[in-house]
């Protein structure tokens, strides 16, 4: 297990969950205090070992976040102030674009029912994914889908 200042200066010392500033000085007891978190199961890990896939590195999150997840897959929550339809889940997206390597790919993210509208999510999504996942580069796609707006990302 890596040293947690080495991770907290990593992450920017922001939760890699809730995308929050973490609090280096609170007490570990805190549930805003910090702490390093696996980001997969034990389950997921020991299948990526078995197939030589490399595990992903470990990141900072409050003690609240990682206590409320659990031993469970994380979930990255879409902000209550963007208006979406059938979002996509954000980890699992940020996991298939990684894998892809070098290969191009896309991933359609949500629909959006104005372009504002689309271009905020799309913006968001830039920005939230530039801190989950730190090495993949990608960039927004709006597409008129009917009478809304296709929010994908793609590989950049």
């Amino acid at each position: 297990m890596a040293n947690l200042e080495e991770i907290g200066e990593a992450d920017g010392w922001r939760c890699w969950l809730c995308d929050e500033p973490v609090d280096r000085d609170m007490p570990s007891r805190d549930p805003r205090g910090a702490s390093v978190d696996s980001r997969i199961t034990k389950a997921k890990a020991k299948k990526l070992k078995k197939d030589k896939l490399p595990i992903p590195p470990e990141r900072l999150a409050h003690v609240g976040c990682n206590t409320g997840k659990g031993a469970t897959d994380p979930v990255v929550a879409w902000p209550e102030h963007l208006i979406v339809v059938d979002p996509a889940p954000i980890i699992a997206t940020a996991e298939r674009l990684e894998r892809l390597g070098k290969k191009s790919g896309r991933e359609a993210m949500a629909r959006c029912p104005t372009t504002a509208e689309a271009e905020a999510v799309a913006a968001w999504l830039i920005d939230r994914m530039s801190r989950l996942s730190p090495g993949l580069a990608v960039k927004s796609r709006i597409d008129k889908a009917g009478s809304q707006f296709l929010v994908s990302l793609e590989k950049a």
